[in-house]
């Protein structure tokens, strides 16, 4: 299995780790996604997908990778 992290912007709340898990979960290869709203931190586990299709739907949600534009 494969794991990936992710530093994001704007995680601020339980609604913000919520749309996060839902958003990421609904990609047919992730098992799992880890949210932490004191380092702003997401964790992807699972197989098949690719970091940058994670990092585009992360942006699309309004979190995008801490470093981005």
């Amino acid at each position: 299995m494969k794991t990936e992290l992710f530093e994001v912007k704007n995680v601020k709340c339980a609604g913000c780790v919520k749309a996060i898990a839902d958003g990421l979960t609904a990609h047919p290869q992730v098992d799992e996604v880890t949210v932490t709203v004191e380092d702003s931190c997401v964790t992807v586990k699972g197989d098949g997908f690719t970091r940058e299709a994670l990092a585009r739907k992360l942006a699309e949600l309004g979190y995008p990778e801490a470093g981005s534009g």
